[in-house]
């Protein structure tokens, strides 16, 4: 009979999608350093609006000393990116402690995936999804 391996993880995995934009987020206990495709994630994403959008789940649990991040994200642009981070650490929050940390993510907004996505360019139109080419008759 053999016996199945069974691997003790130290940290909660989750993804959090945006747009076309998609990160795998390993949330792990203890003091560290945040990192976006082995990059400082103050450096990937620079500026204090895109701060406050990846760092919210952390302010609202108030757990930022306690916790840090590794996070690969591919796709999308860079607000797609950004947001889909935070959907991501949220997540992984909630398979951390569900107890603790679902009821203030859930009413801030964060564990809801935004599911508006680019509409597609339809066949006849003059470029854009919904643009009507111009008619020639005046």
């Amino acid at each position: 009979m053999v016996k199945a391996k069974i691997k003790k993880t130290n940290y909660s995995y989750s993804v959090g999608r945006r747009k076309s934009a998609s990160a795998r987020v390993s949330l792990f206990k203890g003091k560290g350093e945040s990192t976006v495709n082995s990059m400082p994630i103050e450096k990937y994403f620079p500026g204090s609006v895109n701060r406050d959008i990846w760092s919210r789940p952390f302010r609202i649990l108030d757990v930022s000393e306690k916790y840090y991040v590794t996070v690969r994200v591919i796709g999308g642009g860079k607000q797609g990116q950004v947001e889909a981070v935070a959907h991501a650490i949220s997540k992984a929050f909630v398979k951390e402690d569900k107890e603790k940390f679902r009821k203030p993510l859930k009413t801030a907004g964060l564990l809801t995936r935004d599911a508006r996505i680019r509409e597609r360019r339809k066949v006849g139109t003059g470029g854009k999804a919904r643009r009507k080419k111009q008619s020639p008759k005046r």
